[in-house]
């Protein structure tokens, strides 16, 4: 019998993306010579924005160069990284013959340097032509081995990476690209290298990771194997994030939001994002802000659109969240997860909304290029602004996954609170 297209589900038919091998836990940095070593690397760039004063960059070249294998420095990597990153990346690559790539921080050293191999093995091409879905002609990438510093991006185990187009800076555009040619050869998280990360972006980064837990735990898809690490990774995060910001060297708190970037990132890999990062990369194309910081303010706005459409799913995050929900109705125990994010915001000293941001404490002007300059020291708020960004979060790829119908006009109150309105 012929069945109606319209009758098919959104998602008939859901892929599961690999992940890369992977070293977790303490020590394991210390290994990082040693395998790009293994991985025939004889001279490698070493990507990063640059952590100056953490001690981090040095101790890990000394790692390297201990097994013979030449480091190439590339400190230019810069905040939710920009085309010209990438680009310049595998310019110097090339130029210095070097045969590996060795990515150092977060999400933005990570995601330059899968953007550059991008470049690297297609000939040089633009790497603006690369967003979307499976948009690599050559599978065979530069080696690369992701090291991560906060615990938050995600990116050194999942298929995605995500670039700010700045070749209009009128219309900025950050977007995102998935493809399975992308992914690392080895990924490391050692909670030791997060010891020095500060305490307001151990928090953004946090919520970076409550982000990529429950938008899958929520999403279209509802991709069953997905599922089991979002639900986990939420519960690591209630229990660790909190003591890892206000006591950043305890071990515990530290591998637990270690395992739960890892494990959300690995849910969010197939399980698919939502509205919470469209209006993240939003912001970040117009604005430059921290990823993690829009995450955390976009978080609770989202999730309270999205509770009628799934009403069952957040009243099961609420006891992750730490809420006795034994006396309450779904209902309610739906609303008391947005209240107990709600209060984690308040409890870890994320701003009330993006107009009380400043964007030059972000160093949003020290771009190089200075294609961000004159844009005043706080966030546009206007009407047309929320408009604005209502449109680039409706073409963003992560947008079809979200649970709730999305339009540009049904999103202007939910992008309108975040801009100015307060919990």
């Amino acid at each position: 019998m012929a069945i109606e297209l319209n009758q098919i589900w959104d998602f008939p038919i859901k892929e599961f993306h690999p992940f890369p091998k992977a070293k977790l836990g303490v020590g394991a940095h210390d290994m990082l010579g040693v395998e790009a070593k293994e991985l025939g690397m004889t001279r490698v760039l070493l990507m990063t924005t640059g952590l100056r004063g953490s001690g981090i960059i040095e101790e890990l070249v000394g790692k390297i160069e201990y097994q013979g294998v030449d480091v190439v420095l590339f400190d230019e990597v810069q905040s939710n990284p920009k085309d010209t990153n990438a680009m310049d990346a595998a310019a110097r690559y090339q130029s210095e013959k070097c045969d590996g790539i060795i990515s150092v921080g977060g999400g933005s050293s990570h995601d330059a340097a899968k953007g550059a191999r991008m470049v690297i093995s297609h000939d040089g091409r633009n790497i603006n032509e690369f967003e979307g879905f499976s948009k690599a002609t050559n599978k065979e990438n530069p080696k690369h081995i992701a090291v991560s510093t906060t615990a938050g991006t995600g990116s050194e185990t999942s298929w995605a990476y995500v670039i700010t187009d700045t070749s209009d800076m009128d219309n900025p555009h950050k977007w995102v690209a998935f493809d399975d040619s992308c992914l690392v050869d080895l990924a490391m998280d050692d909670p030791l290298l997060y010891y020095s990360c500060p305490q307001e972006f151990t928090a953004y980064c946090g919520f970076d990771v409550l982000a990529h837990a429950s938008e899958p735990w929520v999403s279209r898809l509802d991709f069953a194997p997905s599922l089991g690490n979002a639900k986990y990774s939420i519960e690591l995060i209630a229990k660790h994030l909190p003591t890892a910001v206000y006591d950043p060297h305890n071990l515990e708190a530290r591998t637990g939001m270690m395992h739960a970037q890892y494990i959300a990132a690995q849910a969010f890999n197939s399980g698919g994002l939502g509205q919470i990062h469209s209006m993240s990369h939003a912001i970040s194309a117009y604005f430059d802000l921290h990823h993690g910081l829009n995450n955390a303010i976009a978080l609770p706005r989202v999730w309270e659109y999205n509770l009628p459409a799934r009403y069952e799913r957040f009243a099961e995050m609420a006891p992750l969240m730490g809420v006795d929900t034994r006396n309450m109705t779904t209902v309610q125990a739906a609303d008391a997860a947005v209240d107990a994010a709600i209060r984690l915001s308040k409890d870890l000293g994320i701003p009330d909304n993006f107009g009380q941001v400043r964007p030059n404490t972000y160093q949003k002007n020290r771009m190089g290029t200075g294609k961000y300059e004159n844009r005043g020291d706080s966030i546009d708020t206007s009407d047309k602004m929320v408009q604005t960004i209502s449109e680039h979060m409706m073409a963003d790829w992560c947008t079809p996954a979200n649970p709730r119908e999305c339009t540009v006009e049904s999103q202007l109150p939910m992008i309108r609170h975040a801009m100015t309105g307060s919990y």
